[in-house]
């Protein structure tokens, strides 16, 4: 959308025109704007370059909205999301249209209200898309703060249009009612598109414009008492939206802790193996080793090793609704089968009994197999 404004030379178009004549800023919120969100697009190229994260747990390591993060004390989501985009698509669309846009606006009402109407109306939006979507999503994008700035055009071409040339007013207002409709209907129509954001952005972005709607003369005061009304309704709707966040299912610091543990668990179980395996081949390759020794060494380190690791996640208690628990549970079955597995291997290597040492090898690799069959487990088999 090119930024000419036209008016009618019969009319009072001084007040409309004021904020366009001055010289553009060398550096203009719109820009500081779009440059942000590339960087932090750039910076999670690099960093998932390096990383086996998925796209969802990568959103929500830099900040994606997701109610059982950001209920659970971590309300800076709600603005971080802004800046996190998922794809390049995504990115290049919200950023071309707040180019478009954002400049626009920006002129027409001044830096500090452009960049209040474009917080307000992602933080909105991202608040609608928490409570409509719960636990269900993990969102982001700057697309909600970028309706909200379309909602302020309308809301100027309205307000001034008698001051605006009729072919320019038609020519604005029109362009930018199409670009919204068209834009929300295409996130009804697609699947995971966050259109609660949209429409929460865009009504915040009508509601805090029109409250803004200062550096151009009024037209008296009647428009003074509606925007002492739009404040106070705006208010009691962003109150009510407040209270009606829903508790989740589980807090995010569960989940979190769960997957440390997980973490955890997988490094020294992979050392445990490590150790079992080189224990029997030093057995093998060092004559002078009694099977009292090797019996001794093995339940030393090895099944008090699994020992400590049944009861550290046998005492770790997380909310049943937790993703990670049914993995936890796995682990500390896993944990506990090895633990008498490997003691067994231990008393058959100290009795000298083949059946018996075979068949708790056998345990062990069991064990390992039936993990790796599940969707998170992960061990290893000497």
């Amino acid at each position: 959308m090119k930024e000419r404004v036209f008016v009618d030379p019969r009319k009072n178009d001084l007040p409309v025109l004021e904020p366009l004549r001055g010289r553009r800023a060398w550096i203009s919120a719109t820009s500081c704007l779009v440059v942000s969100n590339l960087l932090v697009a750039a910076a999670m190229i690099v960093v998932s370059a390096s990383s086996s994260q998925s796209s969802d747990s990568l959103q929500l390591a830099w900040g994606a909205n997701f109610a059982p993060a950001t209920t659970d004390g971590e309300w800076w989501r709600l603005a971080t999301a802004m800046f996190l985009h998922f794809g390049v698509v995504h990115l290049l669309m919200n950023m071309a249209a707040l180019w478009d846009v954002g400049r626009l606006v920006e002129r027409l009402f001044g830096i500090s209200r452009f960049v209040a109407i474009y917080f307000v109306s992602g933080l909105t939006g991202n608040l609608v898309s928490l409570i409509l979507h719960g636990d269900r999503a993990v969102s982001g994008g700057a697309s909600g703060a970028v309706f909200g700035i379309y909602g302020a055009l309308l809301v100027f071409l309205v307000s001034e249009r008698r001051r605006l040339h009729t072919v320019e007013f038609r020519w604005m207002f029109w362009g930018a009612s199409a670009f919204s409709l068209l834009a929300l209907s295409f996130g009804m129509l697609v699947p995971g598109i966050d259109n609660a954001a949209h429409f929460g952005g865009l009504l915040a972005g009508v509601a805090s414009s029109y409250i803004l709607l200062v550096s151009v003369p009024s037209s008296g005061s009647g428009r003074e008492r509606s925007q002492r009304v739009v404040t106070i309704a705006f208010a009691l709707a962003i109150a009510a939206l407040i209270s009606s966040i829903p508790k989740p299912r589980y807090p995010w610091s569960d989940e979190q802790l769960a997957r440390s543990e997980i973490r955890e668990f997988i490094g020294a179980d992979l050392k445990t193996n490590a150790k079992l395996r080189a224990l029997l081949s030093e057995n093998g390759s060092a004559p002078g080793a009694s099977f009292d020794q090797l019996a001794g060494r093995i339940e030393a380190e090895v099944v008090q090793s699994y020992e400590q690791s049944f009861e550290q996640l046998s005492g770790l208690h997380v909310s049943p609704d937790v993703p990670s628990a049914a993995t936890l549970e796995r682990l500390r079955h896993y944990a506990e089968v090895r633990r008498d597995a490997t003691q067994a291997l231990a008393e058959g290597i100290r009795e000298q009994d083949p059946r018996r040492v075979r068949d708790a090898l056998e345990a062990v690799r069991r064990a390992g197999r039936e993990l790796n069959g599940s969707p998170n487990g992960k061990a290893t088999t000497p």
